[in-house]
Formats: structure tokens, sequence, C-alpha cells
């Protein structure tokens, strides 16, 4: 652990946690940072922009096939399901699955993050108003006890965000989920499919730079918030497949020799050496389940597009 220094004149925006985070990975010998941190406000509103644009397949395809998918997964859930979503984001996936289901009795939003529950169950209070709305903050990474909802359970965990987990932070989680939502319970899992780079590189590095801008506002971030001492100007943003282990890695790469600092800590970046920022895991169908298996799901239903793009499995 890093001693955090303690300096009476740091701005009031300090946050001593984030730079120990930060500090912990950047002071590895293959410098990392985890990609929590890139979601900070102006983080998530880049990646909403992110997921409008054209090479950015992910939230269109996933769309597309829950509303295809809409009548047979109803059929599958049964009347006054309450259903728990992983992650509050963007509540239009939310609102696809409560609108194909039958009578849905509840919806509870799952998140870390307080402001993004409150605003997920509002925009859902009134596209639905009769169904019980119910947000819940807490790390979803742990197994939790819900409050007491009607119906039964169906986990929805949209997105692929699965895959920015590796494989045993994924059965981590799935195996949390499985204690969380309880016997006889499903869980929907959006998952991302192995592609062709072509596809895959352009997804996570657009000529537009938005994807740019996302990675890099992290440093700007921690410049803000932990205080650091970054040049984002001497980064560069960058992706890369890699397929051994079926991942589109994010990097921001040093452009030249450098120095930098975050709470007092010098850091010292060799020319081309960069910090991973997130990893990107496509499962293939078989992949994924042996995932969830191991962590005491088995797979009830499994759908793709046309194109195998993008996969829902229905875990039960």
């Amino acid at each position: 652990m890093h001693p955090i220094p303690t300096l009476a004149h740091r701005a009031s925006g300090f946050d001593p946690l984030l730079a120990e985070t930060a500090l912990r990975g950047l002071t590895a010998p293959r410098k990392t940072l985890p990609p929590h941190l890139l979601y900070d406000p102006e983080g998530c509103r880049l990646f909403e922009a992110i997921t409008t644009l054209p090479e950015y397949y992910v939230t269109r395809t996933e769309l597309a096939l829950l509303r295809q998918i809409g009548p047979d997964l109803a059929r599958r859930i049964g009347p006054d399901a309450a259903v728990v979503e992983y992650g509050a984001g963007s509540a239009t996936k939310a609102a696809l699955l409560l609108a194909a289901l039958e009578r849905p009795a509840a919806y509870a939003p799952l998140d870390i993050a307080p402001g993004a529950v409150a605003a997920t169950a509002e925009a859902v209070r009134q596209r639905f108003p009769q169904i019980a709305v119910q947000p819940i903050t807490g790390n979803f990474m742990e197994a939790l006890a819900l409050p007491e909802l009607p119906g039964r359970l169906l986990g929805f965990f949209p997105g692929s965000t699965i895959g920015n987990l590796d494989e045993a932070a994924a059965i981590d989680f799935l195996r949390a989920a499985r204690q969380t939502l309880g016997e006889g319970a499903r869980f929907l899992v959006g998952v991302d499919l192995p592609k062709d780079p072509s596809v895959l590189v352009p997804a996570y590095d657009d000529p537009a730079g938005v994807t740019a801008a996302f990675n890099l506002n992290l440093l700007h971030r921690l410049n803000r918030e932990a205080a650091a001492e970054f040049d984002p100007a001497g980064f560069a943003h960058k992706a890369v497949w890699n397929a051994a282990q079926s991942r589109i890695e994010m990097h921001l790469e040093s452009r030249r020799a450098q120095r930098a600092t975050v709470a007092g800590v010098e850091l010292r970046f060799a020319a081309g050496e960069t910090i991973h920022t997130e990893s990107s895991y496509k499962h293939a169908p078989e992949r994924f389940l042996a995932l969830a298996e191991a962590a005491g799901w088995r797979g009830e239903a499994l759908w793709t597009d046309a194109q195998r793009m993008f996969s829902l499995h229905l875990l039960g």
C-alpha cells in the first residue's frame, strides 16, 4: 500500500481512495488502471456517445435482439416477474424487457452509484407507473441481501458488461449473483461474441476519436480528483485484439519518455509503455456456459442475432 500524503492545500475534491487505487495499478510491473475508474460523469457521457457510433455494434445489436426475443422470453419467464438489473445505466434496455414481459411486478436497478440508480429508477417509474420500483445501492460483485420483491426474480445484466471481467472474476460474479437472486431465479445475460478484428478494433477505436476521449478522460479525472499531474497529450489511446485471450484491450500509450505524479508519488513512463485500462472478453456460447455452470447456473436458452455478433443467455 502506498501512503497518501496529506497536504493542507490539497483541493477539497481530492479522493484518497481513488489515488490509492490508481497507485496500486500504476506501480505494478505492468501498469494498469481498473476499468470502473473510466465512468465518472464525463466518462459516462462519452460512453453514451460511443453507443451511438456506427462502429460500435454492441448496443444496437443487443437492443434489436431484445426486441426479437421478447415473446419467447415472456413465455419462458411467465407473469409477475421481478426484474433485478445489474448496473444502472440507460433505462432503454430495461424498458424493452419490462414491455416484453407479462405483467412484470417489480423492477430493481442495482448499482454501486446511488445517483445512477436513482436516475434509472425514476425513468422506469415514469414509463411504467404500474410497476413497483425499488432502487438498490450496493456492490453487485458481492452477494447481497435484496429487499423483499414481489414475484419470481429475473436478473438482467445487459451490455456485455460481464466481458470486462476475466474468467475467474466472471465466475465469482456469477456465483455472487446466484446467491443474491436465490433458488428458482433466472438470469438474462448479454454476452458479446468473438468476431473478426476488422469489426472489433474499430468498435473500440473509432475514427471520430470518441473512444480515445473516453479513455484519455481517465487521466483528466486523476488530475482533478487524485492530486495527479499527467500530461494527457503525452498519451495516445490504443485498442488491441488479444487473440490468445479472446479479448479487446484498451491502453493508454506513452508518446515519449516522461514522468507523472499521483498524490506526490512519482511515476516514470518509457516511450511506448502503456497503461492497460480495460479488457472486453468475447465469449463463444460454449465458453460462457462453462463459466456459468462453474458458478452454479445452467443454461436454459440462448439467442443470437442472424450475423452472430451478440448473444443473450437465459440461465436458471
